[in-house]
């Protein structure tokens, strides 16, 4: 028989609601390998649950803050019970966008010019942008969120005080340079590149409704359309990204291509897993079915990640 696989899910992030969309598909696809499932809502204090269960894995189908930024992982730890994905610090580092490029910078990954703002320091924006040789347009967003949350391109100033007000409740945000071109992402399964795809949002960028909305328009263009020798340089990129920051697991790299060259936006260790997830159509693409890939996920899990 086996084996009881509890999936974290909800949680209280920003992004509760594709987390449960996550934590569904999941949940179908484990039970169609014979596993049987008990699905914990997580808004909050979950340990008790879990104890009560006893399961022999977690899969953690939370996103955003707290579940993937190395709070739950920590918890997971603590309680000794194998769990999907990365790890603490990995986790911890690919969801603070200044620390993790920080990382790839000095490991020689491009990432956009950018440049830190925090609620002190919002009157400053010219200086800094002159300092980073940064002009309008430019990406504002906080450092610490995913599926798009809070990102706005702004074309000048009265647009950048417009959403920076948005804003105003995170303690640092990022502002960086809008690199246009081509909107590529690339997956990782363990050690092995997966394959990269190409999306022509018909909105401004691949924002949180393009991400989620059936009729967002999105185009998917799988395999990216590159050339042999740049498709094989962003999956060399997005397999080194997930190295430097020490990832487990299944993770995808944001890149911008443009003038020849790929820019890293960041590294999601979680990415969804609904139905207009780009994970499982990469790997579909890969001939991974998605109950194949869901079950890979759970065979790699431990603890010390």
């Amino acid at each position: 028989m086996k084996k009881l696989i509890a999936i974290l899910a909800g949680g209280i992030s920003g992004e509760r609601k594709i987390s449960l969309i996550t934590a569904k598909a999941c949940a179908i696809a484990l039970k169609q390998k014979g596993y049987k499932i008990k699905v914990v809502d997580v808004r909050g204090y979950f340990l008790e649950e879990i104890k009560k269960i006893k399961p022999a894995i977690i899969f953690n189908a939370l996103h955003g803050r707290y579940g993937e930024d190395g709070f739950t992982q920590s918890i997971l730890e603590y309680i000794r019970i194998p769990y999907t994905h990365s790890g603490v610090l990995s986790s911890s580092l690919a969801m603070d966008k200044e620390l993790s490029r920080l990382i790839f910078k000095k490991k020689g990954i491009k990432v956009p010019k950018y440049f830190i703002l925090n609620q002190e320091r919002n009157l400053k924006l010219k200086k800094n942008m002159k300092e980073k040789n940064i002009s309008f347009p430019i990406v504002i967003k906080p450092i610490n969120e995913g599926s798009s949350l809070g990102v706005f391109i702004c074309k000048n100033n009265k647009e950048f005080l417009k959403n920076y007000k948005k804003l105003y409740d995170y303690k640092k945000i990022i502002v960086e340079e809008f690199i246009p071109g081509k909107e590529i992402q690339a997956a990782v399964m363990g050690n092995m590149p997966l394959g990269a795809i190409e999306l022509q949002p018909k909105r401004k960028f691949y924002d949180y409704k393009a991400k989620y909305k059936k009729n967002s328009g999105t185009k998917h263009l799988m395999p990216a359309r590159l050339s042999k020798i740049k498709y094989n340089e962003v999956l060399s990129l997005a397999k080194k990204a997930h190295q430097y920051l020490g990832c487990k697991g299944i993770t995808r790299s944001d890149f911008k291509f443009y003038n020849n060259k790929f820019y890293l936006l960041e590294l999601n260790t979680q990415p969804g897993m609904t139905s207009l997830s780009l994970v499982p159509e990469i790997a579909e693409y890969k001939g991974i079915k998605f109950p194949d890939l869901v079950e890979w996920m759970i065979k790699d899990a431990s603890c010390k990640r």
